[in-house]
């Protein structure tokens, strides 16, 4: 089954006089990459928050914000009253304002606001991480429902890959025989007797030089590989990927050996949709 890397998932608990927030975006990544927003209450349970979501999601660019709606005297943060006073004062003694005026000003110099830096109760522990639970639930069936659409731009690119192989496999004898046609009239143009047995020989020595046999075997082998890993494997992304790899050195394998412009052709169609197949399975997780 595909699944896409990029989601998205949000979801919100009240917990007595405290309201928790958790917001997950997840975009396409070579590996595992977490970002956090949180509240400086939740540094000592971040490793813990860590490895929840990295056991969920596995790979991306993960961005987490986890907001604490703190109510009435459970906020964590207390005003200086003693610094805002003094600056007050301060500020009055310059400008001779009233102090409700120069009250927001005041706010916004340092020292004014103290974190005691609190930890969260166990209750309130236990709420959000099972709203993280929830929220990268959330996550996983977005990146479901996304994997749906590519997995279906990738059938299509591999049944192409799949219908050009056949058109390979046809053509291949007609190769064959326009090759040994092409040297004939070679020959036939230098007006000069041949061996026969020498010329048996180097056209066998020439056919199997640019024989594809066994890269029409390995490119089919590859294919249908490509089609289990895509049904049967998760994630899959990676191991997709090293798949379009060796089917990129096959087809380029063939090309450099095709010697016959019908099959150039092809071989350019199949590259075409391979390219594809690479664009799309940078965002498979």
């Amino acid at each position: 089954m595909i699944y896409s890397m990029t989601g998205f998932g949000k979801g919100e608990k009240q917990q007595d006089t405290l309201g928790i927030n958790v917001e997950i975006r997840t975009l396409n990544s070579k590996s595992l990459d977490l970002n956090f927003r949180t509240h400086s209450s939740l540094r000592e349970i971040e490793p813990q928050l860590r490895k929840q979501i990295s056991n969920r999601l596995q790979r991306g660019k993960i961005d987490v914000s986890i907001y604490l709606d703190f109510q009435g005297e459970q906020a964590p943060v207390t005003i200086n009253k003693t610094v805002v006073k003094g600056y007050l004062d301060q500020l009055q003694s310059i400008v001779g304002a009233d102090s409700e005026g120069l009250l927001s000003i005041a706010m916004r110099l340092p020292e004014t606001l103290s974190n005691d830096n609190k930890g969260l109760e166990e209750d309130t522990q236990k709420a959000l991480f099972a709203l993280l639970d929830e929220v990268l639930e959330r996550v996983n069936n977005f990146r479901a429902e996304e994997g749906k659409a590519l997995a279906t731009e990738l059938n299509t690119r591999h049944t192409n890959l799949v219908k050009l192989l056949e058109d390979v496999v046809r053509l291949d004898p007609e190769r064959a025989v326009a090759v040994k046609d092409k040297l004939r009239n070679a020959l036939a143009e230098l007006n000069t007797q041949i061996d026969e047995n020498r010329w048996e020989q180097e056209l066998i020595y020439y056919l199997e030089k640019y024989d594809i046999t066994e890269e029409k075997v390995r490119l089919k082998k590859h294919l249908d590989y490509f089609e289990e890993v895509m049904q049967n494997e998760f994630p899959n992304g990676k191991k997709l990927g090293f798949i379009a790899q060796e089917i990129g050195r096959e087809i380029n394998t063939i090309g450099s050996k095709a010697n016959h412009a019908a099959m150039q052709k092809v071989v350019v169609q199949m590259k075409d949709e391979l390219e594809k197949i690479k664009e799309q399975l940078l965002n498979v997780l």
